[in-house]
């Protein structure tokens, strides 16, 4: 176990004048700004692109599930509603609802994809099924010029992807668009600002999505963009502060940036009231553990060897599901036994970010995977739970380390997985495997360095698969591992494209791998985007 010494007195605790209660077990810090816009989350594999696209016109908005009750949406006092799309039909039996009262607030609403056809059905419009499903690029042909299509000239590329069709508008409502096969692609009752799209604005593939996005908060809900990550910090160590009272806590420090930045707000907060507290589970990168304490020399930090007992709870298991809830479940097991080396704590403070809470799944939506910190966690955590960042992107992440004066190295620090090398090794964890993969990815890590490409790309990173083939070295017949090598760029993880990395960078790095690596006699290069794919493996 390695300690740091405790700060001395600076960094005092940070006091609100407002009683703000203490945070219930798993209760999360939710209140720190105005929600100006609540997203309706119907289950679309896009939902998060909506918020995002909402974050980058600089307006704060929230995404909660489709049914959630009118009088929680208006406790959030939204000044706008976004109804998202989904993969249900409005027809099926237990499909997803809104209360239909939400139409008759006077708050904007937008409705996309199945937030149209739902809208439409609620209202006294028609729906039904397409005699052919619409999927892909088509082209949008404007009819009516009204403020939300406002700049959008009368054709124009957009993204379709239903299996419904709205055949006639509900009373009140004029349509604004259609398509070759969609006779009604956009709609509006402007007297009770209600308004819908069948396409999807938030992909990329719908060039002026963002401009028909922009054009419902600026000029139909009257919002500015005034969101600054900035902005949130102060509020962020109040609630912090608020949340652990007088007592000590604990933060979850990985060395990663989202963990960096949550230590950051918490140690203005807190002062010497916080302990790091870095559980090594031996699935750590290369030189990383040691890496992490040059990084953090004013906190309270101590490492905890735990890499025995992570290993022997993950030996035979496959499901990469299984894996992330036994690390889950272990992290939280270590944290309860490290409050023996500082005392009664009763609060964790972790940096979960909100594609963790995304892609953890909820009602409505799928669980593409279950991340260690949110999905992954057992039932009986002993801790309350604060999570300053939950509600944050990673690069809104990023601009408030930023903010804070934290090191551009830190800050830039390529993401690493919380449940470490155990999810780039495909099939069952062992001590070999790890060996494998880390020197695997120790070379991918300096090269890519090397080349200069380390701020250029998101991720870059090894996996090791389950399987092995024939090779040659020496003369001699091998029976080794494939690496596969991935590399992605992206702004927030939630979406991602492989990176051309050049011809020469990629011998090199195969090369390296195989004549470095014991074990190793393959290199391959993953070529998936984000979607179909995810950029981890597991």
């Amino acid at each position: 176990m390695v300690r740091r010494p405790a700060p001395g007195s600076t960094g005092e605790p940070v006091r609100s004048d407002e009683s703000i209660p203490n945070f219930r077990q798993k209760e999360l810090i939710t209140n720190v700004t105005e929600t100006r816009v609540v997203v309706l989350d119907f289950g679309a594999q896009y939902n998060q692109l909506i918020a995002r696209r909402v974050r980058e016109a600089e307006v704060f908005c929230e995404v909660v599930p489709g049914e959630t009750p009118l009088d929680e949406i208006l406790a959030r006092q939204p000044r706008a509603i976004i109804l998202s799309g989904g993969p249900s039909s409005v027809f099926e039996p237990g499909a997803p609802r809104v209360d239909p009262r939400i139409f008759d607030t006077g708050i904007p609403v937008l409705g996309i994809c199945y937030g149209m056809q739902l809208m439409a059905k609620e209202l006294g419009g028609v729906v039904e099924p397409a005699p052919e499903r619409e999927y892909g690029r088509t082209t949008l042909l404007k009819s009516q010029d009204t403020p939300l299509l406002a700049g959008i000239p009368e054709a124009s590329t957009v993204w379709m992807s239903h299996g419904d069709v709205v055949r006639a508008v509900p009373p009140g409502f004029l349509a604004l668009a259609a398509t070759g096969t969609t006779p009604i692609a956009a709609m509006a009752d402007r007297s009770r600002n209600l308004w819908a799209v069948q396409y999807h604005p938030e992909v990329h593939h719908t060039p002026l999505g963002t401009r028909m996005l922009r054009n419902f908060l600026y000029q139909i809900a009257g919002l500015s963009p005034s969101w600054r990550p900035a902005a949130f910090i102060p509020e962020a160590v109040t609630a912090i502060a608020s949340a652990v009272g007088g007592g000590h806590a604990l933060i979850a420090l990985s060395g990663g940036v989202d963990s960096a930045v949550a230590a950051a707000l918490a140690a203005k907060a807190l002062g010497t009231r916080l302990t790091a507290i870095l559980i090594d589970h031996g699935l750590m990168r290369a030189g990383e553990v040691n890496e992490v304490v040059a990084a953090f020399p004013e906190l309270d930090l101590r490492v905890i060897d735990a890499s025995e007992t992570f290993l022997s709870a993950l030996q035979g298991v496959t499901d990469p599901e299984k894996k992330r809830k036994i690390i889950g479940r272990e992290f939280i097991r270590a944290f309860e036994r490290a409050t023996a080396l500082v005392g009664a704590v009763d609060v964790l403070i972790q940096g979960t970010v909100y594609p963790d809470v995304i892609e953890s799944g909820g009602k409505n939506s799928s669980t593409i995977k279950s991340h260690h910190n949110v999905g992954g966690l057992p039932d009986d955590v002993g801790f309350r739970i604060v999570e300053p960042l939950r509600w944050l992107f990673k690069d809104e992440v990023r601009r408030v380390g930023e903010e804070l004066g934290m090191p551009a190295e830190l800050v830039w620090r390529q993401p690493f997985p919380g449940p470490g090398l155990a999810v780039r090794i495909v099939g069952a964890v062992t001590p070999e495997k790890v060996e494998i993969v880390r020197q695997a990815d120790r070379i991918v890590r300096e090269e890519i360095r090397a080349a200069g490409l380390e701020r250029h790309i998101w991720q870059a990173f090894a996996v090791l698969l389950d399987v092995r083939s024939v090779g040659v070295m020496g003369d001699g017949r091998t029976y080794g591992h494939p690496i596969v090598v991935r590399a992605v760029e992206s702004q927030d993880g939630m979406t991602a494209d492989w990176v051309r990395l050049p011809e020469g960078l990629l011998d090199r790095l195969a090369s390296r791998i195989v004549g470095e690596v014991a074990g190793v006699n393959r290199v391959v290069y993953d070529l998936t985007s984000k979607p179909p794919g995810t950029i981890e493996w597991e």
